[in-house]
């Protein structure tokens, strides 16, 4: 075995390690996400399909799930996914610091809502 063997072996390797642990990430974050959208009374399975789930998110923080078609325009996607994000966390019953952490640390978070105590107590008719 010459040297180049043994780095792509190891590259390799470490290549698939990060695979799984990505993947496990990933459906940690999919179940804590399909809890969150539970506790808002939508349907859970609503966490795996692509469009379908930015409705349904839109759906609890804004009450109007279409408004998700917004995210689909350059620069206002951003911004009103971070609104949303804000005004998941109200509903949910958090502060505007558990907004950044939902805006910046997003799969963390989303995990905090859905395997935690949180529950849901409403979109604010306010904002």
């Amino acid at each position: 075995m010459n040297y180049n063997d043994l780095a792509y072996a190891v590259g390799s390797g470490v290549s698939t390690v990060t695979s799984l642990i990505s993947l496990a990430i990933m459906i940690v974050v999919i179940i804590g996400q399909w809890k969150v959208y539970e506790k808002a009374g939508e349907p859970g399975w609503a966490a795996i399909v692509p469009f379908y789930s930015q409705y349904v998110l839109f759906k609890i923080t804004f009450g109007n799930g279409w408004m998700f078609l917004l995210t689909l325009i350059p620069c206002v996607g951003i911004i009103m996914l971070i609104i949303a994000y804000f005004k998941l966390a109200t509903a949910f019953g958090k502060g505007a610091g558990f907004g950044v952490g939902l805006w910046l640390l997003n799969p963390i978070f989303i995990c905090i809502l859905g395997f935690g105590d949180a529950t849901y107590v409403g979109i604010s008719k306010e904002n």
